[in-house]
């Protein structure tokens, strides 16, 4: 019986995800991950003067910072180094920031959608002041990369970012 209800619970949970996601997104950032010039005010760089769309194709990383609810949040996905990787061919790498600070004290699921429309959901593990997921993110195409995070008050936060290969 246990069992049953932890399942039902489970289940519960990922649809309300989906369809908080799902809306939020409708609504969100369809940049495709380039840094054209609209970036909600924050820069999309590495510090180095140079923008992600610049850097993006040469270094093999991404970079997009989006307000998300009033936190400032980083989402960098990148081909991990060997025996690096977190389950796929890129880790996603989350950051969410409130004042300047990262927050610790947050759970964070994210949603891949790849361009032939199959999604996967994962948690995102805690790795210092990121939180980190493996995707297979290797194919050509643009995948929707979404987020819902909760913070210590209780609520839930969510939105996301287009990644193109």
């Amino acid at each position: 019986m246990k069992l049953g209800k932890t399942f039902i619970t489970t289940l519960a949970i990922s649809a309300l995800f989906a369809v908080s996601l799902s809306i939020a997104f409708a609504s969100g950032d369809h940049s495709g991950g380039h840094n054209d010039g609209h970036n909600d005010g924050h820069k999309d760089d590495h510090g180095d003067g140079h923008s992600d769309h610049e850097n993006g194709k040469m270094s093999g990383m991404f970079l997009k910072k989006k307000d998300i609810d009033g936190y400032l949040v980083s989402f960098h996905i990148m081909k991990p180094k060997d025996g690096k990787g977190h389950g796929g061919s890129h880790n996603l790498m989350i950051k969410v920031e409130e004042n300047g600070k990262a927050l610790s004290n947050i759970a964070v699921n994210s949603k891949v959608v790849h361009p032939n429309k199959k999604s996967e959901s994962k948690m995102l593990m805690k790795m210092g002041d990121w939180y980190m997921a493996g995707y297979d993110l290797g194919h050509d195409g643009k995948h929707k990369i979404m987020i819902l995070f909760k913070t210590a008050d209780g609520k839930k936060h969510s939105g996301g970012v287009y990644y193109a290969r």
